[in-house]
């Protein structure tokens, strides 16, 4: 009897034990997996080119800090409150969020947020991305970013409360809080010059992007805007007797990049449309140069490309652009007027009032309601670039009688989502009529939704309609006398041109001046339109270079 009651208390005893054993491992996996969601939380990494994110095992300083703070906390004042750990893990999630923005836009977009320019176009955006997607598609999405927030905010949540737990325990608040300490301490030596350098195993703080936007902010509302223009006119003052009195069409191609050759893909797609543009050409007593240019910008933000060919100044922010606005400086537009031309800018996209647009001294500019276009939409952007093109063509170059025109066109079909991608109408008397397509035409163009996760297929198709356009209109205008600059304003975004890729974009100069054709050749264009390889020129010393072959200089 003695013996078995020995037995049954070793028995209890290992039991016991063993359960205690798993216990602690279990306590320990639990703690050590909160504490891995909160780092990767503001770690993570975007899944190029998509919405998707990874982890490359980044540490993230601020939650160490945070942590270590929340230990000190719980040491002198004891366990936080139900309030202040709902609190701490809105705070996460918004982190999270804004980590999620930081990562996720120079995949998609080719740059970084700017909080201070970018909050101004969110209504934009967001009015043009629902009206390019569908009811379900939002109602999906909106849904679905809700629910990811939601659970986002538990999982933070759910890990704060094993951790706050854990430092209810002396013995692991003392390990918890060295740990996080000598992880504040490894980051704060990796900004110190030593050997061991550190800051490779850490993450970027999120803390510290951010403090970067709120300074500038702070400096913009204090106006201290740093930004300095040249007192100098770029563009000077030349005759321009080349051109004999030639319409002049700046024809800026949005989204048309370095992309549209270097892949080959959407190079492939195109090769067609081009082909027959470059025969519409020749057979049109025409020649065509081509060459790459620098912009300004990537994947958005086209103004800033317009304002450095029309000004001549390399405008290359946004605070630039609004300093600009303000003064009173010569552009293209006010050069060709002073030696007797016309000068009109064609902006389909204008859907509102553009009152900078004085600063430019256009004769007239045609926005969304002055070419009254009573077709069917296509996307956010509504009018087919075909139409605007036949629709200024009724308005100033078909007047007999007139000055010589200058034209600035900003295309709107090539924008992002590319879809739907309106058909070209080879009937140009019916393109501006109250039924320009037909029904079946309309139907199959409307039925092809962008696929956010593959949009080159969408590019391709849009700069081929580009080209269609673009031939049926040199036939129609054979014996006009036109020097057209077709020049790309950006390239297209990364999530299409690709990851690290140039900012490039193409221009192609068309004339039946063999005179300015060879001199544009001599300032390093290719007959043709495939461009070499290398850049020529920027984007702000291209009207100037324009400007001198004009006058024969």
């Amino acid at each position: 009897m003695t013996f078995k009651l020995i037995l049954l208390s070793i028995t209890a005893m290992r039991n016991k034990f063993s359960s205690s054993y798993i216990n602690l491992i279990t306590y320990c996996c639990s703690l050590g997996l909160a504490l891995y969601v909160l780092n990767f939380a503001l770690t993570f990494h975007n899944v190029w080119p998509t919405l998707g994110i990874t982890t490359r095992h980044d540490l993230s300083v601020e939650i160490a800090a945070i942590i270590f703070l929340v230990s000190i906390y719980t040491w002198r004042m004891g366990r936080l409150s139900s309030g202040k750990i709902t609190l701490l893990a809105v705070l996460l999630t918004l982190m999270a969020l804004a980590r999620y923005l930081e990562v996720t836009a120079p995949a998609l977009f080719g740059r970084r947020i700017n909080l201070y320019w970018d909050a101004q176009y969110i209504p934009h955006v967001t009015e043009m991305m629902v009206k390019a997607a569908s009811p379900f598609q939002i109602i999906v999405f909106s849904a679905g970013g809700i629910i990811s927030l939601f659970v986002i905010y538990i999982l933070l949540r759910l890990s704060l409360l094993r951790i706050i737990d854990a430092l209810g325990h002396s013995v692991l608040r003392r390990g918890i809080t060295i740990c996080m300490g000598l992880l504040i301490v490894g980051y704060t030596m990796g900004h110190i010059d030593q050997p061991i350098h550190t800051l490779k195993y850490y993450s970027l703080p999120l803390t510290k992007t951010y403090w970067e936007q709120a300074e500038f902010i702070s400096s913009v509302l204090a106006q201290d805007a740093n930004e300095v223009l040249p007192d100098t006119d770029p563009l000077g003052s030349f005759d321009l007797p080349l051109l004999k009195n030639s319409d002049v069409i700046v024809h800026f191609f949005e989204s048309y990049g370095a992309t549209a050759y270097d892949n080959p893909f959407i190079a492939n797609k195109i090769q067609k449309s081009k082909s027959n543009f470059t025969s519409a050409i020749k057979s049109t007593g025409r020649y065509v140069v081509s060459g790459f240019i620098s912009p300004p910008t990537f994947g958005g933000n086209s103004w800033l490309s317009h304002a450095s060919f029309m000004t001549g100044l390399d405008v290359r922010h946004l605070s630039t652009y609004d300093l600009m606005v303000t003064q009173d400086r010569p552009t293209l537009a006010d050069r060709f007027k002073s030696i007797g031309y016309r000068s009109v800018a064609l902006m389909p996209g204008m859907k509102t009032e553009w009152p900078e647009g004085s600063f430019y001294g256009f004769d007239r500019i045609y926005g969304e309601k002055e070419l009254d276009y009573r077709g069917p939409d296509f996307g956010w952007w509504r009018i087919p670039d075909q139409y605007s093109l036949a629709k200024i063509s009724k308005l100033e170059i078909d007047k007999i009688n007139r000055q010589p025109l200058f034209l600035f066109f900003t295309t709107i079909t090539p924008h992002m989502p590319f879809r739907p991608t309106p058909p070209y109408q080879p009937d140009w008397s019916q393109i501006t009529s109250d039924a320009p397509f037909e029904n079946n035409m309309v139907k199959t163009s409307l039925n092809m939704a962008p696929d956010w996760t593959n949009l080159q297929p969408a590019y391709a198709d849009t700069l081929a309609y580009t080209f269609d356009y673009l031939t049926g209109y040199l036939q129609l205008y054979a014996n006009k006398n036109i020097t057209w600059i077709i020049l790309g304003d950006h390239q297209p975004p990364s999530s299409v041109s690709g990851k690290d890729v140039r900012w490039d974009v193409p221009v192609h100069i068309i004339s039946g001046n063999q005179t300015i054709i060879k001199s544009l050749i001599g300032k390093g264009f290719i007959e043709g339109l495939e461009p070499s390889d290398a850049p020529i020129d920027t984007m702000h010393q291209l009207p100037v270079t324009l400007l001198q072959i004009f006058s024969g200089s």
